[in-house]
């Protein structure tokens, strides 16, 4: 039985990966800013054969109580296997581009608010020398791209950071596992022209659930988004800057 900790619990893709987690009759602990969207969820989930439901609501944005945080969520299920980081925002390019406001509040609860968490939480599975950190970073993070550059500068210094701390942990028998979903029909992208290279919530939550379970250090969501962004990755810079990519 393992001891889960949901942090953005009310995502689409989380509460997908959760039913997962549920059906093998794990200990979950659930974190979101919705009093009913995360009740709901907690009712579902105890439906599904969650062993225990349990949750709070938390902005993560509040960084100086992410340690209580921790610490309740370790006290409520005895202990923490694993972590899985699944909130974030999805701006409007164009406001963020124009404001500074926007521009921080992004690079905010995209990157530092999570690197502020993961800041708290590496330690105590550290000394356990056991468990897995799973993150929900984006194929956004892996090229700037002018669609989305500022979205995709955040989550870029989220993997980037996520790199490392996977090799600092791996001594201690900590899995790291950064998750890179692609377009995914959620309503955070309820603003986006919906195209082929979209993924269900629902297909998108059970590769989620997968990586973790398999332990992959990075993980394409879905698979095909490795090869299209090697191949983004690889073109040239005089070309690239005159190409409109929006994923």
């Amino acid at each position: 039985m393992k001891r889960v900790l949901i942090v953005g619990a009310t995502s689409a893709m989380a509460h997908e990966a959760a039913k997962h987690f549920a059906s093998d009759g794990d200990k979950l602990f659930l974190v979101g800013r919705s009093a009913d969207k995360l009740q709901s969820i907690v009712d579902d989930l105890k439906v599904r054969g969650a062993a225990q439901v349990e949750s709070a609501l938390l902005d993560l944005t509040e960084m100086d109580r992410h340690a209580e945080l921790l610490e309740n969520a370790q006290r409520t299920l005895g202990g923490l296997d694993i972590l899985l980081i699944a909130y974030g925002i999805t701006p409007v390019h164009e406001e963020v581009e124009r404001s500074v406001e926007k521009m921080l509040d992004t690079f905010t609860t995209n990157a530092l608010s999570v690197i502020a968490l993961l800041t708290v939480a590496a330690p105590l599975f550290e000394q356990q020398k056991q468990g897995t950190i799973a993150v929900i970073s984006s194929v956004a993070g892996d090229r700037g791209r002018q669609s989305n550059y500022v979205y995709g500068a955040a989550k870029a210094a989220l993997s980037t950071y996520l790199e490392g701390m996977r090799s600092r942990l791996y001594k201690s028998g900590v899995t790291v596992v950064t998750i890179k979903p692609g377009l995914v029909d959620t309503p955070m992208t309820a603003h986006l022209k919906k195209g082929p290279l979209f993924a269900s919530a629902a297909r998108a939550g059970e590769d989620i659930y997968k990586a973790i379970i398999k332990g992959k250090d990075t993980a394409y969501v879905p698979f095909f988004w490795m090869p299209i962004m090697t191949v983004i990755k690889l073109i040239p810079e005089a070309i690239f800057k005159r190409l409109n990519l929006s994923a």
